[in-house]
């Protein structure tokens, strides 16, 4: 859908797009990208619906639900008529070791969501000293909202074989967050060219053969199975696992646009060091109360302690 402003708003309106994109990168953001408020395109509900069909969202049902939100955001945020799609890098600047256990690395900092969500509502703030009657309304994986498909019509970059967004010159290692406002800002056509062509690396690196031509099979996915998943790991799974035993970074491992990450500048990412310090034996002595005192404010409480412990249990066999 192209959309066609009169000429002084459509200057105003570029004049305030340059400066929220210059505001959101002072804020930490990587990137950031605007996007036109509307359906998705045939194509995309097509994918996201033969996805489902074919069981690879697994126990997750709420990939089931809300279809028509899911496809339309204007649906979801009445009134919205521009999506701001930013990234935020979370590469960890000291990765764990590898012979010890695993984490994923996005999982390292402080809960994703409120870091992402705080900052776009600081992004929000700042748009209104410049248009101060906009409405808006902020996500980071916390709604039927398709992320990645907005961040490509946002010019960010392109969708990988691993299903991850790669974004030209930065990679993957980053958390995308959506303010949506009821503003028009003039959208300009984006295209970033996608480059996996003749790589079939993260295919080739996936542990468990979860990656597919129609998607992510979840329920052979370590991420899903490790995280999601609830009751006991597949047994033909747990000779999969190595030393994971939260989420899986693999397939981003093996990625040539990942070869020189730069690690995040966010403090709120750094693992702390009672988790760092943490040795095999102690995970394998690990409480509900010492959990409780180490992951309370971590992405790391999606999986429970239960099915942290399970995890930890069958790596540690």
């Amino acid at each position: 859908m192209e959309h066609h402003l009169p000429k002084a708003n459509a200057q105003l309106a570029d004049a305030n797009r340059q400066l929220i994109e210059a505001e959101a990168l002072r804020l930490g953001f990587a990137a950031c990208g605007f996007a036109a408020a509307e359906p998705v395109n045939e194509e995309m509900a097509r994918k996201v619906d033969h996805w489902v069909e074919l069981g690879y969202h697994a126990d997750m049902t709420y990939m089931e639900r809300n279809r028509e939100l899911r496809f339309d955001p204007t649906l979801l945020v009445p009134g919205c008529r521009t999506l701001i799609v930013v990234a935020l890098n979370y590469y960890p600047q000291q990765p764990l070791p590898k012979e010890g256990y695993q984490i994923a690395y996005y999982a390292y900092g402080k809960d994703y969501h409120r870091v992402v969500k705080d900052k776009l509502h600081q992004l929000l703030a700042y748009i209104r000293t410049l248009m101060p009657d906009v409405k808006g309304r902020a996500f980071c994986d916390t709604a039927p909202l398709l992320e990645r498909y907005w961040a490509v019509k946002a010019g960010l970059g392109f969708i990988g074989r691993n299903r991850t967004l790669i974004i030209p010159g930065q990679g993957s290692y980053c958390f995308l967050g959506v303010l949506a406002v009821d503003a028009e800002l003039r959208e300009e056509p984006h295209n970033v060219s996608a480059s996996c062509e003749g790589c079939d690396r993260c295919l080739k690196a996936c542990p468990t053969g979860a990656l597919t031509r129609d998607g992510i099979d979840c329920r052979r996915c370590l991420s899903y199975l490790t995280i999601e998943h609830r009751g006991p790991l597949p047994i033909d799974i747990r000779d999969k696992l190595g030393r994971r035993i939260y989420g899986c970074d693999t397939c981003q491992q093996a990625c040539p646009h990942n070869s020189h990450p730069t690690p995040t500048s966010e403090p709120l990412f750094t693992l702390p060091p009672a988790i760092a310090s943490l040795t095999p034996v102690q995970w394998q002595q690990l409480t509900p109360e010492r959990y409780a005192d180490l992951f309370s404010d971590s992405a790391i409480e999606r999986a429970g302690y239960e099915g942290l412990r399970r995890n930890i249990d069958a790596v540690a066999r």
